[in-house]
């Protein structure tokens, strides 16, 4: 637990770039290096299997169908709102591509709030607020935007779709 502590730690003092996160995927024993996107804009959204945003992973998979050129979209489950994401990793893959087809990238499930959050959305909530966006992650489906440098666009609340034009004119057109 020790050890654990303090990699999450170092890691968050000496994150300067969302290319210095690494994280676990949901496949078993695989890794998501988010410096293998650098050039690419990334779409970083914390996700859940029983909640009324829940469809929103077929505008995604859609989203990342039209633009997998220039985007990647990498899901994170997370279990933080009206434990919503009880599942196991296993539980939440399969449920992903069963009813969605998801193909996009998904992390294993994370904290995106409070005192055990992950340092990657520890990192995105701090660059969200020199935004001027404070607490940006209320529900389930936040979306964060970087662009091909690996800086915070924007921040989209839940409510906003994948295919939503607040998202897609940071993309080229189709």
């Amino acid at each position: 637990m020790k050890t654990l502590f303090l990699a999450l730690l170092l890691t968050t003092v000496t994150a300067s770039s969302i290319y210095d996160f690494k994280v676990d995927a949901l496949s078993k024993g695989k890794t998501i290096n988010l410096a293998d996107y650098k050039g690419k804009k990334i779409l970083i959204v914390n996700t859940a299997s029983k909640c009324g945003f829940t469809p929103q992973y077929e505008g995604l998979e859609k989203l990342y169908e039209a633009y997998k050129n220039e985007l990647v979209i990498i899901g994170f489950p997370a279990n933080n709102f009206g434990a919503q994401e009880p599942g196991s990793n296993e539980e939440i893959g399969e449920f992903c591509k069963k009813n969605y087809g998801v193909s996009f990238p998904m992390a294993s499930k994370v904290s995106v709030k409070g005192d055990d959050i992950h340092p990657l959305f520890k990192y995105l909530v701090d660059e969200a607020k020199k935004l001027g966006k404070e607490d940006p992650i209320k529900w389930n489906f936040t979306k964060f935007l970087l662009d091909e440098n690996g800086k915070l666009i924007d921040v989209f609340p839940s409510k906003v779709k994948p295919m939503d034009e607040d998202i897609t004119k940071h993309l080229s057109k189709l």
